[in-house]
């Protein structure tokens, strides 16, 4: 890629706030990078609100932490464009890029212009009548039971046509990208991060199959919970809204993306995956 010759505008520095690691390394990162930009931000991933207002103009933002602070930070840049550059201070980080032992030297060279895009697909949910505004996730959406050990039904139309009805712990639906967190830690399929297709996980189904469903990337999802006890709809497991019996939830490819920030020779995905998952040779 061509070498930069004006400054970024804006560059923001999203930390996890339990890991001071993350917190000094992001004071350090924006004391760099404050050469390369005209104005540098720090915020927590979870100052939500916060990060949504800084983030107004912003060209690229930096996380720091693992998976679960790129899931925050997909809610806010998703909906500007807004390009994430990941560093891995997790544990497992699927979809992190640049190792903390490297980010001091690499962040900087990604700021000036380094890297390329990839386009990760999202998934809308909207529950009702879709008076509220749909709701917005990277990596999956779950409708299910909440508190109690006591299963629920959950009516499943896909396209307008009735599918079955699960009693089960809930029903995930995943996007590729999702498709190695919770979806994964049920059973479900690994997909390509790049596919589109949406992943249908029942949990524990009982008297039912329990078998996972690759469905089309244009599919909409119908799922209406039937329940004596809590029920909840959690997005990325990071926001929930209590449901009621009888509530339904809506779940389609979200006409968002998240854009992450990649080193201009891609990894090997399987090989990398492989390493991740401790299978590797």
């Amino acid at each position: 890629m061509a070498e930069r010759t004006e400054l970024r505008k804006k560059v923001g520095f999203l930390f996890q706030p339990k890991r001071q690691a993350a917190r000094d390394m992001a004071q350090q990162l924006a004391e760099v990078v404050r050469d390369l930009a005209e104005e540098v931000w720090v915020c927590s991933s979870w100052e939500e609100s916060r990060s949504s207002e800084l983030a107004e103009g912003t060209e690229l933002i930096v996380c720091l932490g693992g998976d679960g602070t790129i899931l925050r930070a997909a809610r806010i840049a998703s909906p500007r464009s807004i390009p994430i550059l990941a560093v891995n201070l997790g544990r497992v980080g699927f979809m992190t890029e640049v190792p903390a032992g490297d980010a001091l030297r690499e962040v900087p060279a990604f700021v000036n212009g380094d890297g390329r895009i990839e386009e990760r697909a999202m998934l809308q949910a909207e529950l009702g009548s879709g008076v509220a505004s749909p709701l917005h996730g990277l990596n999956d959406v779950f409708v299910g039971r909440r508190g109690r050990c006591r299963l629920i039904r959950v009516k499943v139309t896909v396209d307008g046509e009735p599918v079955t009805t699960y009693k089960c712990d809930g029903v995930i639906l995943a996007t590729a990208t999702g498709s190695t967190g919770y979806s994964m830690a049920a059973g479900g399929p690994i997909l390509h991060p790049m596919a589109k297709d949406i992943l249908m996980q029942p949990l524990a189904a009982h008297l039912s199959s329990g078998t996972p469903l690759i469905l089309p990337p244009d599919t909409e999802v119908e799922l209406e919970v039937s329940t004596t006890h809590e029920a909840v709809l959690s997005i990325d497991g990071q926001v929930e809204i209590p449901l009621d019996s009888g509530d339904a939830v809506r779940v389609k490819r979200s006409p968002l993306v998240t854009r992450l920030l990649r080193a201009q020779r891609p990894a090997p995905f399987y090989g990398t995956l492989m390493q991740k998952l401790g299978t590797r040779e």
